[in-house]
């Protein structure tokens, strides 16, 4: 920005002739330049880099809020082994790593290393126990069948002659798997094969699990392919169904399937809407444990640093970026835990 600057004469008091044609009693302009924001490279370059990303996630979850609210169906979190404390604590976690962070920037604005290093650590140590967090949560769907897609994934949308197929067919293959097991081990234990072997009884105990329900199975199969009534037909393939997966029937009671009880039988799951709501879920909190997992990386680089004065530009410029991740899982928190 320009500013015109006048300069009187040297005369101000008139001494001369004002109405000479000399320049004593003209004033000039003279221009000076001043930079329009007060941003250092770095910092430029950090906000070009969030706005974009801000672009990239604000697609993510539009989309995501499209395809939820547009939804013929959607499953609750019971049905997704989807834990809405854990999701809390977790964004508890998060907020206080964003804390610790402006707190490392005044302890090195201050030039206290030490303490700025420490507020570091602590960083590092929350954003880590995040992850750990989500991981706990990927496991728990992986556990059950829940995938992204296919050939995983043990979900279908609904419970028709199709979904009872596979259920058998996973049966008989289990049925057969351990009677091959249980030959396997009586061969090789000989006179010791006694009913007190633990192994032996462990396979013939779920064996007897796999041909109970192979028999249940196979009738309602049956019934759904045979009787003319469509009521029967469906509330036979929904037996089958409920009795697999689980069951909310009110907040915070829950009676839970086959599978939870025995997830070795990993069992086809009827999970309206759930293909769905796996991929989404996966893709937004798959793509913010990226980010999350850079910071991370940087805060490592971080510790062996001294981290005075002279750092206080490159905290404040990771700061920002630790903010952003911090206020997107804010967004996701509620989106994918709460509706």
């Amino acid at each position: 920005m320009a500013h015109a600057v006048s300069h009187a004469g040297s005369d101000a008091h008139g001494h001369g002739d004002h109405g000479s044609g000399g320049d004593g009693g003209h004033g000039h302009l003279k221009l000076q330049y001043h930079p329009g924001l007060p941003l250092t490279n770095g910092k430029l370059i950090v906000w070009l880099f969030l706005s974009t990303e801000i672009m990239f996630f604000a697609g993510l979850i539009g989309t995501y809020i499209v395809l939820r609210f547009g939804a013929p169906t959607w499953p609750i979190p019971a049905e997704v082994h989807l834990s809405e404390p854990i999701g809390a604590f977790n964004t508890f976690v998060l907020i206080c790593s964003s804390v610790s962070v402006v707190l490392c920037l005044e302890a090195a604005k201050k030039n206290n290393a030490g303490a700025a290093k420490g507020w570091v650590l602590i960083t590092f140590v929350l954003g880590s126990v995040f992850l750990g967090v989500k991981m706990y949560e990927y496991n728990a769907k992986f556990a059950h069948g829940i995938y992204p897609q296919m050939p995983h994934s043990l979900i279908y949308e609904k419970a028709d002659l199709n979904y009872a197929a596979a259920v058998r067919v996973r049966l008989e293959a289990l049925e057969s798997k351990f009677q091959a097991d249980e030959s396997a081990l009586r061969e090789k234990l000989g006179d010791a094969a006694t009913a007190d072997n633990p192994q032996l009884k462990e396979l013939q105990d779920r064996l007897a699990i796999v041909t109970e329900q192979k028999a249940k199975a196979r009738a309602e199969e049956t019934t759904a392919a045979t009787t003319p009534n469509p009521v029967e037909r469906q509330a036979a393939l929904e037996s089958l169904a409920d009795r697999i997966s689980t069951l909310p029937r009110s907040h915070g009671d829950h009676e839970h399937g086959l599978n939870h009880d025995y997830q070795w039988l990993r069992l086809p799951i009827r999970i309206p809407g759930g293909n769905m709501w796996a991929s989404t879920y996966f893709l937004l909190t798959g793509f913010h444990a990226v980010h999350v997992l850079v910071g991370l990386i940087v805060f490592a680089m971080m510790v062996p640093m001294t981290l005075n004065v002279a750092r206080a530009g490159f905290i404040e410029n990771i700061g920002l970026y630790w903010h952003f991740v911090d206020l997107v899982w804010i967004f996701l928190f509620p989106l994918l835990y709460l509706f």
